[in-house]
């Protein structure tokens, strides 16, 4: 009886997690991504962060195994709604319990509470992508990296870029204004996140560790009219060699309320004294500068994947959004982790509003809700994915007609990881 107790004990058990349990729980998130010890700054901050009622972790007695959280995210979708949206973080499995279910028991229990607290999404940024396919994501938006030679690059500005003022600051003591500029853009682009309380401290993270020889962050302030228009935070680093200087300015955000506004944050990130390169991770597809270089070639511009998009409610999802031009379609959905949305729904929608709703109706469209939550932010055409043998067309012209609905007049863009 004793043995069968203590194999009972020592059975993996997944439960919500419990505050004084998070040291715990964190290490091993630690771990699984290599062990290298963070900040105590950038702990605090993800202590803070962390919503431990929505946190799950699996445990061997008082050995954690496997963890996975979630932020109560607003995120703005196609016509500038700000959506519920499950933020899956923290996901991790210890090397020694791989192959096991406990990643799968993880994302079932997640999608079960996002389901209940009646979320219409999940969303998560993937360390590596081809692991949450299989539980229904699909990549929903892009992101550009750049390495921009500034000493062969110029910038073509709009008329007005030498009107906007442009001054040095301290990045914590402008927080405030830079998160009001932050606020008034967010509705603007789909991908792009409500901050909460807390938040803004994510952008102003500064460990000496992580900055590989930059300087601390620097901080400029965009003005016209004694208004705050825009800002750019970025480290410079320096670097020398027999020819002379040749520094980087690593870009950490930039943010502007106006096309001028961001022209001239942009000029002046190319002209700092003594570097010869800008280099921004993360940005958006279809920013700006690039329609305003004269040679884009020498921008080293490479494509990754951002947001990883969940519909957990297809008809409340696809009803939270509107649509660039009329769609009256029927998807016929496939959803095998989250069967309650396999069947049909017919989707009515225009500029101004839809709703999606079950229906008996003939289908006009075949996918499954991986290919849904690819397009749902509009950044990947219904179309594409149909010549890619993702969608399966039914109705001749019903796959036209939806792809121009789907699609977003801006690039959906997610601004930061989490």
């Amino acid at each position: 009886m004793a043995k069968d107790s203590a194999s009972e004990a020592d059975r993996p058990e997944l439960r919500v997690l419990r505050k004084d349990e998070w040291g715990i729980w964190y290490d091993t998130l630690i771990r699984a991504f290599g062990g290298v010890a963070e900040s105590a700054e950038e702990r605090e901050l993800w202590d803070s962060l962390t919503e431990v009622d929505r946190s799950i972790g699996v445990w061997e007695g008082d050995a954690c195994v496997g963890t996975a959280g979630v932020f109560s995210f607003r995120l703005t979708v196609p016509g500038g709604a700000s959506v519920p949206a499950a933020g899956v973080t923290m996901v991790s499995v210890a090397a020694t319990h791989r192959r096991r279910g406990v990643l799968r028991s993880m994302m079932r229990r997640q999608l079960d509470d996002v389901r209940e607290w009646g979320w219409p999404l999940a969303v998560l940024t993937a360390s590596e992508p081809e692991i949450y396919g299989r539980f229904g994501y699909g990549v929903g938006t892009f992101q550009t990296s750049v390495e921009i030679d500034t000493t062969r690059v110029r910038l073509s500005v709009p008329p007005g870029t030498d009107d906007v003022r442009l001054r040095y600051a301290v990045p914590a003591d402008v927080l405030d204004v830079c998160e009001a500029v932050y606020a008034r853009k967010v509705a603007d682009r789909p991908g792009m996140l409500a901050r909460q309380p807390g938040w803004e401290r994510l952008g102003v993270l500064d460990p000496e560790s992580d900055r590989d020889g930059a300087s601390p962050l620097q901080c400029v302030l965009a003005e016209r009219g004694g208004e705050v228009v825009g800002y750019a935070r970025f480290h410079v680093k320096p670097e020398w060699d027999g020819n002379g200087p040749k520094g980087a300015v690593n870009l950490r955000d930039v943010q502007a309320l106006d096309p001028v506004a961001q022209a001239a944050l942009w000029q002046f990130l190319f002209g700092i004294d003594l570097t010869s390169t800008v280099t921004a991770r993360a940005r958006p597809v279809d920013e700006a500068w690039q329609y305003q270089v004269s040679d884009i070639r020498r921008c080293a511009v490479r494509v990754r994947d951002g947001l990883h998009v969940r519909l957990v409610d297809v008809g409340a999802a696809l009803g939270a959004r509107t649509y660039q031009a009329p769609v009256d379609v029927v998807f016929e959905v496939e959803d095998a982790f989250c069967p309650w949305n396999t069947g049909r729904w017919r989707l009515s929608g225009d500029a101004k509003g839809a709703s999606c709703e079950r229906t008996t109706d003939a289908a006009d469209l075949s996918l499954s809700v991986r290919e849904l939550g690819a397009a749902y932010l509009g950044g990947v055409s219904l179309a594409a994915l149909g010549a890619a043998g993702r969608v399966r067309e039914v109705r001749q012209g019903a796959l036209a007609e939806a792809s121009v609905g789907f699609a977003s007049a801006v690039a959906p863009w997610l601004p930061h990881g989490f």
